[in-house]
């Protein structure tokens, strides 16, 4: 057997990261992006690693969750409150099932994006600024991994404002 390349070769690329996030009216960009770079430095996972933000549709509008995406270069994609309300979450509250009708809008919405087989990594995690409450809140999730042949194509719930222009 004959080796090329002998301690060149780069191992196989990690499956993407899918973060799901949840939101109060009026999160800013900075906010989100703020606990979603800690919450991977914590972690030891790399932000270029992240492939799409996740959260419930009546959040997808939030200005400050579409910014943070177009920031990091992904896609934000919003699922209904019944897909995420279906979904088993270690941390359930009380807080996103009286406002949106699920009782977990990160966990739920990253582990959804994931797909079947996907991995949550970091459970909930909540922005902590200064002076008042947090208004964001992220958990992040890997799919299975994709096996040959198969498509790992996934259409975005709620496309991007710019997507198309």
């Amino acid at each position: 057997m004959e080796v090329i390349g002998r301690g060149t070769a780069s191992p196989p690329p990690a499956a993407p990261l899918v973060v799901g996030v949840g939101a109060g009216r009026g999160v800013s960009a900075d906010e989100v992006l703020g606990l979603i770079e800690a919450t991977l430095a914590e972690a030891g996972l790399p932000p270029r690693g992240v492939a799409e933000l996740a959260t419930v549709e009546a959040k997808a509008g939030e200005a400050g969750l579409l910014t943070a995406a177009e920031r990091l270069g992904v896609p934000l994609c919003g699922y209904p409150a019944e897909a995420l309300a279906a979904v088993e979450v270690p941390n359930p509250s009380t807080a996103p099932l009286t406002a949106v009708g699920t009782a977990g809008v990160a966990e739920a919405a990253a582990l959804l994006a994931a797909g079947p087989g996907g991995q949550l990594l970091v459970a909930k995690r909540k922005s902590t600024p200064h002076g008042r409450p947090g208004k964001a809140t992220c958990a992040v999730a890997r799919p299975a991994a994709v096996k040959s042949g198969q498509g790992g194509q996934r259409r975005p719930a709620v496309d991007r404002p710019d997507a198309g222009q």
